[in-house]
């Protein structure tokens, strides 16, 4: 139930902070792989336009730097509210409502990141085990997956955390992160 980013004042407690810190520097680096995912698709288009000389494997390099950038966003997004988005039924809900129906969002994603982490771990061993590689270019596929294993991992802590802070607004009937400037 994102309420958006005007409201969104950065955490007060320890834990949210430091949490508000590694997000936010995951989400810097995961624009900066996407813009460079954007030049190298640039470059390759003009190269095949004008020399008949694509960047060879773009295709690959552009999934492999698009899921990557994905799950650096994603804690960002969870701690922001910006993960889920019910606002169109939620809307003239209580806080109180919002606040619980983000708790079982929070659940259920945390579900969901938890099954996604622990089966990533296992398909990062095989693609190892196996020497899978891209077709193109040859790159070995699970070199990316200790990476995505711990953006996927710390998107777990985020959700158990906005889960607390969840929990917290429902006993307290009010968004935290309204108007008195600190999250639970």
């Amino acid at each position: 139930m994102a309420e958006g980013m005007e409201h969104f004042s950065r955490p007060a407690d320890p834990v949210g902070r430091a949490l508000y810190r590694i997000a936010r520097i995951f989400a810097i680096l995961g624009g900066i792989l996407l813009c460079l995912v954007g030049l190298m698709t640039t470059v390759s288009i003009v190269g095949r336009f004008v020399f008949s000389a694509p960047v060879p494997g773009d295709f690959e390099l552009v999934a492999i730097g698009t899921g990557l950038s994905v799950f650096a966003f994603l804690p960002w997004c969870q701690l922001m509210r910006g993960n889920v988005i019910v606002d169109f039924f939620m809307d003239k809900a209580p806080i109180r409502a919002k606040a619980f129906c983000d708790t079982v969002g929070g659940l259920l994603y945390l579900g969901i990141g938890a099954l996604l982490t622990w089966r990533m771990v296992f398909g990062g061993i095989d693609m190892y085990k196996y020497n899978e590689s891209s077709m193109t270019i040859g790159f070995p596929r699970w070199t990316t997956f200790p990476i995505s294993i711990l953006l996927m991992g710390f998107l777990v802590i985020v959700v158990i955390y906005t889960i607390f802070r969840s929990i917290a607004e429902t006993r307290a009937g009010r968004f935290f992160d309204e108007g008195s400037g600190s999250v639970g």
